[in-house]
Parts: structure tokens; sequence; C-alpha cells
């Protein structure tokens, strides 16, 4: 399924703006909202201030992980249904594994390179 509105949740402000300059490269119609903070991504979610199609989510935050997150998400109903995009650093087997398990859709390492991160967002995101 390809998404043309999405959450990212990542506490690295310089995550946030390479993700965007990649959406921008694939796409100039994509609404999407940036949180440091999945508590606060969590709470906009169930006042329906947000309803995004789908979330990527990094793993390594504080304050609240990504796996805490997913975990929470998975436990209100009216938020189970949307697709949850693991989009870590990690690339270990059983931290997938774990993820996937957990009811995330998918596991996505963070390329380092730009081009390979919109190689890898491109195929996601409606144009």
């Amino acid at each position: 399924m390809k998404y043309n509105n999405i959450i990212l949740i990542d506490d690295d402000e310089e995550d946030h703006q390479i993700f965007l300059a990649a959406l921008e490269q694939i796409s100039n119609s994509v609404k999407y909202h940036f949180f440091t903070d999945g508590r606060k991504a969590l709470q906009d979610l169930i006042s329906g201030n947000i309803q995004p199609q789908a979330i990527f989510l990094d793993l390594n935050m504080p304050l609240m992980s990504g796996h805490e997150f997913l975990a929470q998400i998975k436990q209100i109903e009216k938020l189970q249904s949307i697709p949850i995009i693991i989009f870590t650093t990690s690339s270990d087997p059983s931290i997938k594994e774990m993820s996937l398990a957990m009811g995330a859709k998918d596991f996505l390492t963070k390329p380092s390179d730009f081009k390979d991160l919109i190689a890898l967002l491109e195929p996601l995101i409606l144009k």
C-alpha cells in the first residue's frame, strides 16, 4: 500500500530533515507530521488531532522507546489498524523479528545514503 499521510516519530531532528527532504523528492502531495517524543504522538493520535495512514517509528528514543510506543498503540482499539513501519538504524534480525511479532507491519533499516533512502521510501509513498 502507498501512503500520502504519514507520521515520523524519531528523536533525531537531523533524521527528520533528511526524511522530509526524501519525501519532497518523491512527492509534493504527502501530508506528514513529525514527533520527537512517542508520548506526544500517542496523545495526538488518541485525541484524533492527527489521523495518519502510516507511522514510521524509530526504536531508540528516550522517554518512550519505539517498542514501548508500539506496545501501547496496539492496545488502543481505534489505533490498532494504523500500519507501523519500524524505521531504525538497527539491522539486528532478532530486533526485527520482535518488532514484527509485536505488530509492526514492516521493518526498515535507515540507509546512510540519501539516494538509498529515496529508493527505500519511494515504493511506500503515494505520488
